[in-house]
């Protein structure tokens, strides 16, 4: 049974491999991460050669008419390769400083702070996107996303509310977003990607049990596991989280997506 959802609005989702989702909510389609290199491809990156093992579920040619992206980081080919970059053109984009100054001369990409909100207007509806703060590889700079809009509707007087989690490993600070918003669905890039850097290895996003207690601590109603999948720098598999959510106790709150299979929540 799918886990309840407290939202206002039509809300499903297509995962198509790696941090690359459609979120379709109420009417308007948006998407995070775009990556769609076929299984095979490689990036050498200095201190580590980046190779995807799977083909993404879906290609551009597949791809409903998309409004936004929410791109978390330009600077990672899992997060943003060469095809992917086509779907930034003439479309909203919010992504980090950083990112939108490479980005330019796009007129449509937006530099988000962190709980920096900006207005989203688009098929004649308002959605606000607030940045998340991220701690990623050192000197990187990466960005969260929190997406609401009125049509959400609120539970015990807060805004429902999307979370994207973008790459980031746990940080205390996330739990504000308790405070602020309801959080209906979490869509956490989790698989504790690891960097081996010439100090040693360091985990770059979340592993299960952060993944868990990061859930846990802002609240949300279901848990939307990617990013564990398809690369030789991600650690932990769907078997070793799926463990690490039943230690946790969190099982009946997580819905695993099959690619390239939209599933709705509302």
């Amino acid at each position: 049974m799918a886990p309840q959802v407290s939202f206002g609005a039509p809300l499903a989702l297509t995962h198509i491999g790696t941090a690359t989702a459609i979120i379709h909510v109420d009417g308007v389609n948006l998407l995070t991460d775009p990556f769609f290199s076929p299984a095979g491809t490689s990036w050498d990156m200095g201190i580590v050669v980046l190779k995807i093992d799977r083909t993404p579920a879906m290609g551009l040619a597949d791809l409903p008419p998309i409004d936004a992206v929410l791109l978390s980081h330009e600077d990672h080919p899992d997060n943003l390769d060469e095809p992917g970059r086509v779907t930034l053109d003439g479309r909203h984009v919010f992504t980090t400083p950083d990112g939108a100054r490479k980005l330019a001369p796009r007129p449509g990409v937006r530099a988000m702070k962190p709980w920096e909100t900006q207005i989203l207007e688009v098929g004649g509806k308002r959605f606000e996107i607030t940045g998340t703060p991220c701690e990623h590889l050192p000197g990187g700079e990466v960005t969260g996303f929190i997406v609401s809009a009125p049509s959400f509707g609120t539970t015990d007087g807060k805004p429902n509310a999307i979370y994207f989690s973008g790459d980031t490993i746990y940080l205390p600070e996330l739990a504000k977003m308790k405070e602020q918003f309801h959080i209906s669905a979490a869509l956490l890039n989790i698989g504790k990607a690891t960097a081996n850097l010439p100090t040693g290895p360091l985990q770059i996003t979340l592993d299960g049990a952060d993944a868990a207690r990061l859930f846990r601590e802002i609240g949300a109603d279901v848990l939307i596991p990617m990013h564990f999948e398809s690369w030789t720098h991600f650690t932990e598999q769907r078997a070793a989280l799926a463990e690490a959510f039943e230690k946790a106790g969190i099982v009946d709150k997580v819905l695993w997506l099959e690619p390239g299979v939209r599933t709705g929540l509302v």
